[in-house]
């Protein structure tokens, strides 16, 4: 928790003076490490942020870092085949002590993420030293140590209201910050400060002044040597790369403490509405739960804003940061107009089936009713599904959502047909998971004059995708099909309704051909069951059309090795 400086806008304030704890920093890092690693969650990454890492004597800051460089290597694979980018160690630092730890740096090429105020003038206004001492000056001096540095190296500036005011000097310090030292400054963050706890010393600026820096930015910035900046790394924090794209953002972020306190992240440490518990003193499954709920909960402080659920990028943004929200007793995000007009600028579009995802979205995440959010049927076909399953009772079964329920472990979960539902099912499975189909006895006979040779039929398709046959239809690249035939489910542990049958070695079976960053696939029918869908599909052409993908009762799922 240390810190050197004492800025004026610090919403940790008097919580940056050392810790009052014997425990080494590193000795936290390796129990914390070896402790979530024992219960199967893996740190894909691990930065060194508040408070200031450069405030370490010399041989604590190199054996962090060289502890951080040798989990990298150590775990290169897991953490590769996970989806993630290998990193290397990284500081979030005030530069202001960067001279004492140079030569570990160099040895482990940290990256380095340091702290300007901008424009420079104001810098020693308000990023003071802890004895009250200018800081600007040695801060300049300690960048042009990484000079011949090959490591990633960047500054970010945080932007008030009194910085904004000087919007034409901001541009010329980039410009000189550019050309006169060694950083570039395509690799460059503006942050926006929100007055929380400055004592009044520092204000946030407003949406409008927010859009008016942008506009500024890339009116003096498109089509320079800075262009690839503005349009990228400058305003990158309000993308939707960073964390407000999580659901609940408890699932990616932790901020640990020497002495084994656990926060959210940076922006929150030290306020108990997100404390998630101690290392050494809560299990690893009760700092998850508290985490999961915590952020859930303050989502939910506010009720959700119906400007964005019909906005169209509800899918990028999730309403924004809980703490800033609530901060501001907000119910969206603080940077909500400068969000859209960048995703509008770097083309994401806006979400087609936007409908669909506020429903989910609010089953995940919200305390509203979710009856109020179902996604309205906008068919004006007389020949829509719907309808036509209506007329053919022959139908019924096949899109049936009381026929069949999936058992993972200890839940339960009701199978219903694809192309019906409103939300997508999405579950995960582990080497662990025990998986039990269950099906309903009736449907063996239905549409079948000889139920001997019915069977239970289960089609397993991965989440990679194919394209093939002379429409060029892309579609889920299918792994298997399995059928079990009536005299197998006679045999099975049932109960008085339900055909029960373990799939769960079935689902190992294939553990190698699953996606592992898209949801694989499993639906359940019979064989006599579909038959019949494709017969109909042959002699009706309004089905076919509506019943083009597999209609079969399904869920979706992860296999996490």
């Amino acid at each position: 928790m240390a810190c050197n400086m004492c800025c004026k806008y610090c919403y940790l304030e008097d919580n940056t003076v050392a810790d009052k704890t014997d425990k080494k920093v590193l000795d936290t890092l390796d129990f914390a490490v070896k402790k979530l690693r024992k219960e199967k969650v893996i740190s894909f990454n691990i930065s060194l942020h508040w408070g200031e890492v450069t405030t370490l004597s010399k041989d604590d800051f190199h054996d962090l870092i060289k502890y951080i460089f040798d989990y990298y290597k150590k775990n290169k694979k897991i953490i590769l085949d996970g989806g993630f980018k290998l990193g290397a160690p990284h500081i979030k630092t005030n530069l202001y002590n960067l001279e004492n730890h140079i030569e570990t740096i160099k040895e482990y090429n940290v990256s380095i993420s340091g702290s300007l105020d901008l424009p420079l003038f104001l810098h020693d206004e308000y990023r003071v030293a802890r004895w009250n001492n200018k800081t600007l000056d040695k801060i300049l001096k300690n960048i042009e140590l990484l000079r011949d540095i090959p490591n990633k190296k960047k500054v970010s500036a945080t932007i008030f209201k009194e910085h904004f005011e000087y919007i034409d000097n901001i541009v010329e310090d980039i410009k000189y910050l550019h050309k006169n030292t060694c950083l570039d400054m395509n690799d460059f963050n503006f942050m926006i400060g929100f007055d929380y706890n400055s004592n009044g010393i520092l204000h946030h600026i407003s949406e409008e002044e927010q859009l008016k820096l942008y506009d500024v930015m890339h009116k003096e910035f498109d089509g320079t040597d800075l262009d690839a900046g503005v349009n990228g790394a400058w305003f990158a924090e309000f993308g939707p790369e960073y964390c407000s794209n999580c659901d609940n953002c408890w699932e990616k972020f932790f901020l640990l403490e020497r002495n084994g306190d656990i926060y959210s992240c940076v922006r929150w440490q030290k306020n108990p509405d997100y404390y998630y518990g101690n290392i050494y003193t809560n299990s690893v499954d009760e700092i998850l739960q508290e985490a999961r709920n915590k952020i859930f909960l303050n989502h939910n402080k506010k009720p959700l804003n119906e400007e964005c659920t019909k906005c169209g990028y509800l899918y990028l943004c999730k309403t924004g940061c809980p703490f800033v929200k609530n901060v501001y007793k907000s119910d969206k995000s603080y940077t909500c107009k400068l969000q859209q007009k960048i995703y509008q600028d770097r083309n994401f579009q806006k979400d087609q089936f936007n409908d669909n995802f506020v429903y989910e979205y609010v089953n995940k995440m919200r305390l509203e009713d979710n009856e109020d959010y179902i996604p309205k049927d906008n068919s004006s076909d007389n020949s829509s599904l719907v309808e036509i399953i209506n007329q053919d009772e022959n139908l019924k079964y096949i899109y049936d959502s009381d026929s069949f329920l999936l058992k993972v472990d200890k839940t339960k979960i009701q199978l219903k047909s694809q192309i019906l539902k409103y939300k997508r099912d999405i579950i995960y499975i582990t080497p662990e998971s025990k998986v039990q189909i269950y099906m309903k006895k009736n449907i063996i006979n239905e549409l079948c004059d000889y139920p001997e040779n019915n069977s239970l039929y289960i089609m397993l398709l991965s989440g990679n995708l194919v394209t093939y046959g002379d429409e060029k239809r892309t579609k889920q690249r299918h792994i298997a099909t399995h059928q079990v035939y009536k005299w197998v489910l006679d045999n099975c542990k049932n109960n008085k309704d339900y055909y029960i049958y373990d799939i769960t070695n079935m689902i190992k079976q294939y553990v190698d051909e699953y996606s592992t960053d898209k949801p694989n696939n499993i639906l359940f029918t019979t064989s006599s069951l579909r038959d019949y869908h494709y017969l109909k599909q042959k002699n009706n052409a309004y089905y076919h059309i509506q019943a083009i993908n597999l209609p079969f009762q399904n869920i979706e799922f992860y296999y996490l090795k």
